[in-house]
């Protein structure tokens, strides 16, 4: 019994191991554009990419701020330095003697070998060269141009004339872990997201508010009046939902042309408050409440509305939060039809998906910037599925108990 209890719990421990790593490796982009977006502009470049965010520090000295980073000093200890001058031309000289051996000498500290006029020459690597002369271990030596690179001047901030020349892109920055919520206030300015999210909000809300309400009334009809040619209408209602998007954008701008609802908000709205699925959805679930409930309030006097409001609407709670959250999902994210819809120049009604198509642009050199409006327009929705994600199991277990 206790093996087979061992057994169990390996079993269930490998398979959450399992469930956990592909969950991350699900989750990394968002948590990746999360940090991002708290990124200083220069943190977002680094290469490799680090996931937290990291500010360098700086240190005042000769009156100025200037960047710290780690080298190591004469005696081979990591010690902190300061950038004073970040490019500084060296040439890369070779042996003549030894080829192999290389130095690395600011212009100055090589003289022409024969003078700036007479300078002797020397073939090397096949290609004539001139001779320079320079310094190394208390000796001078003859020496070729091989190279040249830029290297940067660090100072010790204790002790100023502890100088060590190095390269800049090689050498390791002094940080620390920071966080900066100043890239979404710099975002909202710079692409007024703040009204992009107002006009956001309320195109939503409209959408969900008009989706329900077409949607329950719709399919409580379908579901339990009785008319000529239901049930073929609901199939022909159905049918619309097989037609592409595409096929429908040129009549749909044809017709908002004709309205005069171009470039304003409501044809974001009106044309998207009525919903097959939606219909469908309700009618559905409004067909599984048993009729016996729906016949005593009648024998009590209750009309179709009273009915509708008081009996089938709070029953069907799963169905609508599960509506809810696909419309919100969609209204809050739908972008073709507003881009058709809306001018570009015309800001004062751009949703969110408009304004971070523009700030793709604007701020194509700042990544932190451009996650950071992504962050604002994703965790809306995600919260919101978060949330609604109970209603959907109980509504597929509804569904498929009554089925």
């Amino acid at each position: 019994m206790k093996s087979y209890k061992t057994k169990e719990a390996i079993k269930n421990i490998f398979v959450y191991a399992i469930l956990i790593i592909f969950a991350l490796i699900m989750l990394f982009p968002f948590i990746f554009m999360l940090t991002t977006s708290f990124k200083e502009p220069k943190d977002t470049f680094n290469y490799p990419p680090r996931l937290l965010p990291r500010k360098g520090l700086t240190t005042e000295t000769g009156g100025e701020e200037l960047p710290l980073y780690y080298l190591e000093d004469a005696n081979g200890e990591q010690k902190e330095y300061a950038l004073v001058e970040s490019s500084i031309r060296i040439n890369i000289y070779a042996n003549l003697a030894n080829p192999e051996e290389t130095f690395e000498r600011q212009q100055t500290e090589a003289s022409p070998k024969g003078g700036f006029v007479n300078q002797e020459k020397v073939t090397f690597d096949g290609e004539e060269k001139p001779i320079f002369l320079i310094e190394a271990d208390g000796q001078e030596i003859e020496v070729v141009e091989v190279g040249r690179t830029a290297l940067g001047r660090f100072v010790n901030p204790d002790n100023l004339e502890d100088e060590v020349l190095a390269n800049v892109r090689l050498s390791q920055p002094v940080e620390k872990l920071t966080l900066r919520p100043e890239n979404y206030s710099d975002v909202v300015e710079m692409q007024g997201l703040d009204r992009s999210l107002t006009n956001t909000i309320l195109v939503t809300l409209l959408v969900v508010f008009g989706t329900l309400t077409t949607s329950v009334l719709g399919g409580y009809a379908f579901a339990r009046l009785r008319f000529p040619g239901r049930d073929n209408l609901f199939v022909l209602y159905l049918g619309t939902m097989m037609i592409p998007f595409v096929v429908l954008v040129t009549p749909m701008y044809q017709l908002m042309v004709y309205i005069g609802w171009v470039n304003n908000m409501v044809a974001l709205i009106v044309p998207w408050i009525f919903s097959a699925y939606g219909t469908f959805l309700m009618r559905q679930f409004f067909i599984t409440i048993p009729k016996e409930i729906e016949e005593a309030a009648v024998i009590d006097g209750a009309n179709r509305l009273q009915i509708l409001w008081r009996i089938f609407i709070p029953a069907s709670t799963p169905a609508l939060a599960t509506l809810t959250t696909f419309t919100f999902l969609y209204a809050w994210n739908s972008f073709f039809w507003p881009l058709v819809i809306i001018n570009t120049g015309n800001e004062a009604n751009h949703v969110l998906t408009l304004s971070l198509n523009v700030l793709r642009g604007r701020a194509s050199d700042s990544p932190n910037l451009i996650l950071a409006g992504a962050a604002i327009a994703i965790l809306p929705p995600m919260l919101i599925f978060i949330f609604g994600q109970r209603f959907f199991v109980e509504s597929a277990t509804a569904s498929g108990v009554k089925g």
